[in-house]
């Protein structure tokens, strides 16, 4: 029988090359990625790591769904000028799980995050079912920030001996999107706006302000000064020119560098194996995220005599940066000590979003009007087996 660690080589190679990655060996030996093109290539590439993960949850979608659909619209529910978006912090189970329904439908793969972590529904309040749910708009979810990421520590000149204290100040978008008929009523619009309202940033001081951070023990400050996030698939559109009456509310870093490890996912449980069977603990407290995923990768790769230049997929994302604070530069970079904060409170910001993207595009678009919640239970549901 033949080595493990030689079946498992080929195996990541064999993977690599069915999602339409180039496997070449440079002029030295060493295996490089040249990833396919286009975002029809990247929602290939998501697609397979997607399904893998939600195999897992098909027992709790079918038990779900029957309780919980009622919050998704049908778009003849749907009167655009009657839309009363709410923003509601998730804190109770039908909440939690209202949230997690609508997050498996994404065509990026599930995660619930990492590190310190709040999530929002929006609701509409406006338009509801007979027995008086209130239809779902969309879904946000806030984690922790990566300590290293490159696009925003180009932005800004830390102090020394303060880039973790001030990073800890700020939190990732981790989910942030409109669900069916809102999505086509540029819902997502609002969804981006709510990012960076007061109720959330409040939300926030309520949750973590004065709590020790688990690397160093530090005690957070009440401060949550910025939001970072990237795109799904390249240049957005969503967050590009989003503005607030004339104010950015999105601010573009350029593009990441195309490492990670997503086109790896499904062969993650076979490096953990891999990794515990020589004696290499995959477990952690801290870091259980992605730092211990990337770590995990990378020794699994160097361990198989494979390089880590496998982790850069170059698949490259818009990074953005949502300021929360008139002075966010000087006080990221050790000027000022106190923050200004923008006052962005969500019922102005919702008020906005419905003139200036709800209404023009409830007269200029109709084919929501047709939508059928059920059409999600196909994204839900998938083949065991395939």
């Amino acid at each position: 029988m033949s080595d493990p660690g030689d079946r498992l080589r080929a195996r990541v190679l064999e993977h690599l090359r069915s999602l339409g990655f180039e496997v070449d060996a440079g002029s030295r030996g060493l295996l490089t990625l040249r990833a396919p093109d286009g975002k029809d290539a990247l929602r290939r590439l998501h697609a397979e790591a997607r399904c893998f993960i939600l195999r897992g949850h098909q027992e709790w979608i079918r038990w779900a769904w029957p309780r919980l659909s009622p919050h998704f619209a049908r778009g003849d529910q749907v009167i655009p000028e009657r839309i009363r978006p709410v923003l509601v912090e998730v804190a109770e189970p039908w909440q939690a799980g209202l949230f997690r329904l609508a997050r498996l439908t994404w065509s990026l793969p599930y995660s619930k995050g990492y590190g310190r972590r709040l999530r929002f529904l929006i609701l509409d309040e406006g338009n509801r079912t007979p027995s008086g749910h209130p239809f779902l708009i969309g879904i946000l979810a806030l984690q922790s920030p990566p300590l290293s990421f490159p696009p925003r520590d180009r932005r800004f000149r830390y102090p020394p001996g303060r880039k973790v204290e001030l990073v800890n100040q700020t939190m990732d978008i981790q989910t942030l999107g409109a669900v069916p008929p809102y999505s086509d009523l540029l819902g997502g619009k609002l969804v981006a706006l709510a990012a960076a309202s007061n109720e959330v940033r409040r939300a926030y001081q309520r949750k973590y302000g004065g709590r020790r951070t688990e690397i160093e023990g530090r005690i957070l400050p009440a401060h949550l000064v910025a939001l970072t996030t990237t795109s799904a698939f390249g240049r957005s559109s969503l967050y590009n020119r989003l503005q607030y009456r004339g104010e950015p509310i999105a601010v573009s870093l350029g593009y990441t560098e195309g490492y990670g490890t997503f086109h790896l996912e499904v062969l993650y449980p076979l490096f953990r194996g891999f990794l515990e069977a020589q004696g290499v603990s995959t477990k952690g407290g801290y870091g259980v995220g992605p730092r211990i995923k990337w770590q995990t990768c990378v020794r699994a790769l160097e361990r198989l005599g494979l390089p880590r230049a496998l982790l850069r997929h170059a698949l490259r994302r818009e990074a953005f940066l949502f300021p929360l604070i008139h002075n966010l530069e000087d006080y990221m970079e050790g000027r000022v000590a106190e923050p200004l904060y923008r006052d962005l409170p969500f019922a102005d910001l919702a008020a906005y979003w419905r003139e200036r993207w709800l209404l023009p595009r409830a007269g200029r678009v109709d084919r929501w009007r047709a939508w059928e919640p059920e059409r999600l239970l196909d994204l839900l549901i998938v083949d065991e087996g395939g």
